[in-house]
C-alpha cells in the first residue's frame, strides 16, 4: 500500500471515490437526498479546489496503482496550530477491515506531529459505525454538535479528539 499526496489534477479521483463510498457508508444514516447534497457541497471540483486553497492536504491510499481510499487534514484554524482537523477519511467498502483506514490515519498523525500538532480532532456522524474505529484508535468524544448545512439538512456529530 502506498500514499499519494494529492495535487489539483488528482481531485477527480477524490470525487470518484466519494461518489462510490458515500451512498454505501451513509445509506442507513442519512437520506439519499442529503447524501447527494453533501457530495455536491463537499466533493464538487470547485469545493475541493477551495479546500486545497484553504490549506487542506489530501492523500490517496493506493493498492498498486488503484485508489482505495483517501483522507484530508488541515490546521484547525490560523490561531490553533497545535490542533489538526481530520476532515475526511474514507475507504472503499471492499477494503474496509484490511488496515487501509489505519494506514491513512497513521500517515495523517505522523504528518501532523511533523507540523508541530499535539492534538487531532474530527467530526463523525453519531450513528456512523466508524465511531468504533476511532475509539479503537484512541479518540475520545469531546462533545456533540448539530450543524446546519443548508437545504434543511443537519450533521448530527460527535467531535472526537486524540492526543498525538
Amino acid at each position: 500500500m502506498l500514499i499519494k499526496k494529492v495535487e489539483e489534477f488528482d481531485l477527480d479521483t477524490i470525487t470518484s471515490l466519494a461518489k462510490e463510498i458515500w451512498p454505501i457508508a451513509y445509506n442507513n444514516i442519512i437520506c439519499a437526498e442529503q447524501i447527494e447534497y453533501m457530495l455536491h457541497l463537499m466533493y464538487s471540483k470547485h469545493a475541493l479546489i477551495q479546500q486545497l486553497q484553504k490549506g487542506h492536504q489530501f492523500i490517496i491510499a493506493l493498492s498498486d496503482t488503484t485508489p482505495i481510499g483517501f483522507a484530508s487534514f488541515s490546521k484547525k484554524s490560523f490561531n490553533e496550530k497545535k490542533t489538526i482537523r481530520l476532515n475526511k477519511l474514507y475507504v472503499l467498502t471492499n477494503t474496509q477491515q484490511k488496515g487501509v483506514g489505519s494506514f491513512l490515519l497513521d500517515y495523517v498523525c505522523a504528518e501532523s506531529r511533523k507540523q508541530g500538532a499535539t492534538t487531532i480532532e474530527l467530526n463523525v456522524n453519531k450513528h456512523n459505525p466508524a465511531t468504533q474505529f476511532y475509539f479503537k484508535k484512541g479518540f475520545t468524544i469531546l462533545k456533540e454538535e448539530v450543524l446546519q448545512i443548508g437545504n434543511g439538512f443537519v450533521m448530527d456529530d460527535y467531535v472526537m479528539v486524540k492526543k498525538l
